[in-house]
């Protein structure tokens, strides 16, 4: 007899990593009416059950899809005539949507557990968007800290905050990193959650919080990269921040 996995999993959700199960691809973009298809795999063959959940857009709560256990599936009602699960809980499951809407777009999440849900893996998920429009890679802008930006503050407490703005993007398959003077920064990074809808695109804004002498230092230079997938492959736009070449125009215009 199955457990209540909708509520049991939820509580495994933080608790147990994915290390263990292989999710297959990370990403999907497809059209409305065609099928797609996830596929899980896992390599503890102990363990006979394979569950999967779908979490819509900008919710929190995981749905229950269905299950299969060896290779006899269950489905939740909602479900039972969109989906269809296949393969063997033991090693490898694979979901498929039978036709696909743009209500479909969501992250799909595979878990392997035994049947008595004592102990479950999750799979990394795979986020699908059923296109509605014309997709459209991201134009990338820094935004220079403010001048009044830490100006009352001690020395040592002195920050300075870029801001790297993407927009005009569709869909919301984005991510962002910094780099300066070439080299990864992860410190003081702060990216939205999430993409933010605007119109008919996407925007989405990260920010670096660095020390106001490392802003100063005028060999310093700040890359914006956001990365974006466009249903074949991730291409790549981004914005540069020379602080040399700020410093210049500033002077510039006092001379003037």
């Amino acid at each position: 007899i199955m457990r209540n996995f909708n509520s049991i999993t939820l509580l495994l959700f933080c608790c147990f990593s994915s290390t263990k199960v292989h999710q297959d691809p990370p990403s999907i973009l497809e059209s409305p009416e065609n099928p797609v298809k996830f596929s899980c795999n896992h390599s503890v063959s102990s363990y006979e059950t394979m569950l999967w959940y779908q979490k819509l857009n900008g919710g929190s709560a995981l749905k229950l899809i269905g299950y299969i256990v060896y290779t006899n599936p269950t489905y939740e009602g909602e479900f039972q005539k969109h989906f269809t699960l296949s393969g063997d809980g033991s090693s490898k499951s694979e979901l498929q949507v039978l036709k696909l809407n743009t209500e479909d777009s969501a992250v799909y999440y595979c878990l392997h557990c035994d049947s008595n849900a004592a102990e479950a893996y999750f799979g990394g998920g795979t986020k699908l968007t059923v296109l509605d429009r014309q997709i459209t890679p991201p134009k990338v802008k820094i935004f220079r800290p403010s001048p009044k930006e830490c100006k009352n503050q001690k020395e040592e407490q002195r920050k300075k905050t870029l801001v790297c703005v993407a927009s005009d993007f569709y869909p919301d398959h984005v991510t962002v990193s910094w780099k300066l003077n070439g080299e990864d920064v992860s410190t003081g990074v702060a990216t939205d959650s999430a993409a933010t809808p605007v119109d008919k695109s996407y925007r989405i804004t990260s920010r670096l919080k660095i020390s106001a002498t490392l802003w100063e230092n005028q060999d310093n230079s700040f890359v914006c990269i956001v990365s974006f997938f466009d249903g074949d492959t991730t291409i790549y736009r981004n914005d540069t921040l020379d602080v040399k070449g700020l410093f210049f125009r500033k002077l510039i215009l006092v001379l003037v």
